[in-house]
């Protein structure tokens, strides 16, 4: 396993979307509220190098806040990317 040890993965969260006018984005300020297609319980998006592998729940973690995994999503065999360097 330390092989591992220093391969680093990008992970991103995402909450939910929107979509608005770029005029209404350049308006925006401090303290703007802008509104995300989703609900308090909805689970989020999580990405792993920008491909999606799991939904979550967000929790608070004291002062920080954190994601509870809900589920993991399996990738099919179209997906995967093709090994070039030999068998598997």
């Amino acid at each position: 396993m330390t092989t591992f040890d220093d391969i680093y993965v990008d992970i991103s969260v995402v909450l939910g979307t929107s979509k608005m006018p770029i005029h209404q984005l350049l308006r925006m300020g401090r303290g703007a509220v802008i509104d995300l297609d989703v609900g308090e319980d909805d689970d989020v998006k999580i990405y792993a190098n920008k491909t999606l592998i799991a939904t979550g729940q967000v929790v608070l973690l004291g002062e920080r806040i954190g994601i509870s995994i809900t589920e993991i999503l399996m990738r099919g065999p179209e997906i995967r990317p093709m090994r070039t360097d030999g068998p598997l």
